[in-house]
């Protein structure tokens, strides 16, 4: 019986490792890492996220795959401005990624993710969903991490139910058709995983 208990309780352990399962969105969140950058304004507009990228050049080709998942037909508001943007309609090569202030491998990520938008600028839209919060804390931690790219706000977890799925970070990979090539819930990933996960699903190379 003993053994039986000591394994049940690892259980939520081993999850918490891997994401969130999002089961206390009112936890409080710890504290900012030290040494981020503070911004003053938070996300960039997301008028122009239906707008078509260029596609990958022929030597950054993506392994070859299958037709894809198509992305749900949601329809949520811009943290940035008064746009709504319809998810179902996205072009890519995109990476999306699913977030929440309460989510400690989603915060420790989130800088990985500004700097991809930063050295992929005009070739890979990223794009940030904000899960189960409120608008004040998704802002706050924009401005604490300096976080620029367009970021959508999703207070009821539309679009996490849609994809089925009950964790978090989630990052989705989405080409130039508006299909999910790949999805990551590895829990928190860096640059060079990013990297590799853009140039292998997405066919675009990411500079140093």
């Amino acid at each position: 019986m003993k053994r039986l208990l000591l394994a049940g309780s690892l259980v939520p352990l081993l999850l918490l490792a891997a994401g969130c399962t999002g089961s206390d969105p009112d936890s409080e969140a710890g504290p900012v890492p030290a040494g981020q950058t503070t911004g003053t304004t938070a996300f960039a507009d997301c008028g122009t996220l239906t707008a078509p990228l260029p596609a990958p050049t022929p030597t950054d080709t993506a392994e070859a795959a299958g037709p894809g998942e198509a992305l749900p037909a949601l329809t949520l508001p811009c943290l940035a401005g008064d746009s709504r943007v319809a998810i179902g309609e996205l072009r890519g090569p995109a990476v999306i990624n699913l977030w929440a202030h309460w989510c400690a491998p989603c915060r420790k990520e989130l800088p990985a993710f500004q700097r991809l938008s930063e050295r992929t600028s005009g070739t890979l839209r990223v794009l940030g969903v904000n899960a189960r919060d409120s608008r004040s804390r998704a802002e706050s931690i924009g401005e604490d991490f300096g976080l620029r790219f367009p970021t959508l706000f999703d207070p009821d977890d539309r679009l996490r139910v849609a994809l089925g799925r009950n964790v978090l970070p989630i990052t989705l990979f989405v080409d130039g058709e508006g299909r999910i090539r790949h999805r990551d819930e590895t829990g928190a990933l860096d640059d060079a995983e990013l990297a590799n996960l853009v140039r292998q699903h997405l066919g675009v190379a990411v500079s140093s």
